[in-house]
């Protein structure tokens, strides 16, 4: 199976990093996180990638285009799906390689999802779509008071019982039929007429997810992995 993966946008809420290169290039551990979920997919046999590339797309041809840094056994195509096309846009443009049931996946999320009982969830289900279903960590800590007097204090939970889009789809080629073109974003009107239509279930991953969306971010993720803690790395 193909796991597809979005990497063509601007990434503006971590500048810092994106002014010369692609978010999905913005490195964890001397890697990027591109390839780091590359090789979550991996350890569950999925070896054959396809990335929607765009703003600076020649940063990741030139990391790909030397084959010490990645497994042999990967197989990876790198399309130009331009520069202003949106998440719907892309995936589009990549329809005549996905003919058979394929994974979708954005390029900045980081999880310690089993991939296997998600893809066997969306079998088990016969739905065009399947998306992964998350509870993200909160943004702050949490007092718990009584009296004014500070009864409990929770460093950053989970957030409020919310269930989000986690970002790892599973799809079968129908999907495209719910995409118009290049502006169209995959998060507005193929997902809502997916629900409208009964055709979009979720799998609950209630165990690590971490988009990486600012720089806070990213140096958390990069605390994990120096501390051996990079959940995402193991199965």
């Amino acid at each position: 199976m193909k796991a597809v993966i979005l990497a063509g946008g601007l990434g503006t809420r971590i500048s810092e990093e994106t002014k010369v290169k692609p978010k999905p290039m913005v490195e964890i551990g001397g890697k990027p996180i591109l390839w780091h979920i590359m090789n979550r997919y991996a350890l569950f046999g999925m070896k054959e990638f396809i990335v929607c590339s765009g703003y600076k797309k020649e940063k990741i041809i030139e990391f790909f285009e030397d084959e010490k840094n990645f497994p042999e056994d990967w197989n990876i195509k790198i399309i130009d799906t331009g520069l202003d096309t949106m998440t719907g846009g892309r995936l589009k443009q990549i329809k005549k390689y996905c003919t058979e049931t394929f994974c979708f996946t954005y390029g900045d999320t980081l999880n310690d999802l089993d991939i296997s009982k998600l893809i066997e969830f969306h079998h088990k289900n016969k739905k065009i779509a399947t998306v992964t279903a998350c509870q993200p960590p909160g943004r702050f800590g949490v007092l718990e008071i009584e009296n004014e007097v500070v009864t409990k204090f929770m460093e950053k939970p989970k957030g409020d019982n919310n269930w989000v889009n986690g970002g790892y789809f599973v799809l079968e080629p129908k999907i495209f039929d719910y995409i118009e073109n290049d502006l169209t974003i995959f998060e507005e009107t193929p997902m809502k007429e997916l629900v409208q239509n009964g055709q979009l279930v979720a799998y609950k991953h209630s165990g690590f997810y971490q988009p990486m969306d600012t720089m806070n971010d990213k140096n958390r993720l990069e605390k994990m992995w120096i501390n051996n803690e990079a959940l995402w790395m193991k199965i």
